[in-house]
């Protein structure tokens, strides 16, 4: 079959190339991949980021998030079947949606939401859950708290933005000038155009913070926090409770820890709080996610859709910051079949 691997670590690394369909063990799921997206993650993970904690064996297949048609499943496999239209974001060690055809674990698959298209829900598996799990699971977010999210108009902005106010939260975003009309449509309540002002200066008493960004914009989020707030961070620096998570050696907790030292000791001063934050796959919340997308109160933000040959250049549109809003998707068709649920711009 056809696919994109991660032939070695860094930005050249990851090329066309024709390898076996996947084998299917008994607790699989065989999906023929009908599109998938692009996340910041693949780049992290192609780049090697990540080597010491996710110990892939090269070549493998990159792609985090997957939509498409069951054609096989494991002896063992219960509530899925053959012609079932699923969507997943597969467990780390065990991705590949940069391919025809995928081998998923049935505890990371669902049937993707009836409203949406395969090629919109292509775009929702991996910031849903990421959304889900840093509000929910995470921060437990409750109806009149208050939430900002850093990024609005990106995929995981967009989509937390929305599920935060489904939670009943008030919701402030940073965006640019361009997306500042869309963020509004997403139910943001306070918007600031980060060309034209600092946040910093215009918020406080905040109960969470979601920074994409790293850096000097962390450190100012922490100022907007009430005492006890929260902020989570998902480009780093990483905690210990990453390492525990990906199951690494307590030695791996203790140098993840002295990266984000200096981070948590801002925050301790301040009287808050700071944790990085690294998404884990979970078909069971894709299907509550599933209603909350066919009741209308999420809907996918899609900037462009690539082919599959041009999957390369996909990754590089995103890396290079040309993505102006949403998901960038990659269709195994030429013609994607872009609906009307998703804010959507095909290539």
């Amino acid at each position: 079959m056809k696919a994109f691997v991660v032939e070695k670590y860094g930005k050249d690394g990851l090329r066309a190339a024709e390898v076996p369909e996947p084998v299917v063990g008994d607790h699989d799921v065989l999906v023929r991949v009908s599109a998938t997206s692009i996340n910041p993650l693949d780049k992290m993970v192609r780049d090697g980021e990540f080597k010491q904690l996710l110990k892939y064996r090269k070549p493998f297949v990159l792609g985090h998030d997957v939509a498409g048609v069951v054609k096989r499943v494991g002896s063992a496999v219960r509530g899925f079947q053959v012609g079932d239209e699923v969507y997943a974001r597969p467990r780390d060690l065990r991705i590949g949606g940069f391919a025809e055809f995928i081998a998923i674990d049935q505890r990371d698959v669902a049937p993707k939401p009836a409203s949406l298209t395969l090629h919109e829900a292509a775009a929702v598996p991996l910031v849903a859950l990421a959304a889900w799990q840093i509000l929910v699971d995470r921060a437990a977010v409750k109806p009149g708290q208050k939430v900002l999210v850093h990024a609005g108009a990106g995929g995981l902005g967009s989509t937390v933005i929305q599920l935060a106010k489904h939670l009943g939260a008030t919701v402030a975003t940073t965006t640019n000038t361009a997306t500042v009309d869309l963020v509004r449509s997403l139910g943001a309540d306070v918007v600031l155009d980060y060309t034209q002002e600092d946040f910093s200066t215009r918020l406080s008493d905040y109960d969470l913070v979601l920074d994409s960004l790293s850096g000097d914009n962390l450190k100012k989020s922490l100022t907007v926090l009430k005492p006890g707030g929260l902020a989570i961070g998902v480009a780093g620096p990483p905690d210990a409770g990453f390492a525990k998570q990906l199951g690494a050696p307590s030695v791996l907790g203790v140098a993840m820890n002295a990266l984000s030292r200096t981070i948590r000791k801002q925050a301790k001063a301040l009287g808050v709080r700071y944790e990085f934050f690294f998404m884990r796959a979970d078909g069971s919340q894709l299907r509550e996610l599933a209603a909350l997308y066919d009741s209308g109160a999420l809907r996918p933000v899609i900037d462009r859709t690539f082919p599959f040959e041009r999957t390369l250049e996909a990754m590089a549109f995103v890396e290079q910051g040309r993505t102006k809003a949403g998901k960038v998707v990659v269709s195994m068709s030429h013609e994607p079949d872009g609906g009307t649920s998703a804010i959507t711009r095909d290539l």
